[in-house]
């Protein structure tokens, strides 16, 4: 019998976090859904796409503009890893 990849699963076998979790990352945000109010980020340094809810973005706002530049953590969420403490970068806040 094989171990599960960790980085497949919400934790690693042991109870351990797989290592990309609680990483800060950069990416830009490639989807997003108002009415679902969640979309996807694709990292910058591997092109993965994380999931994030309008929940995890860091300010309290509730939407975020499709290719805003953004700085996110990976955690594990109810259904496996996702983005976390979604944020604009410091050049594109809002004045």
């Amino acid at each position: 019998m094989t171990e599960p990849d960790p980085r497949s699963t919400p934790f690693a076998p042991g109870g351990g976090q797989p290592a990309e979790a609680f990483t800060e990352r950069a990416g830009v945000v490639a989807t997003f859904d108002d009415h679902v109010g969640a979309g996807t980020i694709v990292d910058d340094a591997t092109g993965a796409p994380w999931w994030f809810h309008c929940t995890r973005i860091a300010d309290g706002t509730r939407t975020i503009d499709i290719g805003a530049p953004v700085t996110f953590c990976v955690e594990p969420g109810p259904t496996g890893l996702e983005a976390t403490a979604v944020a604009l970068t410091p050049a594109t806040r809002p004045t």
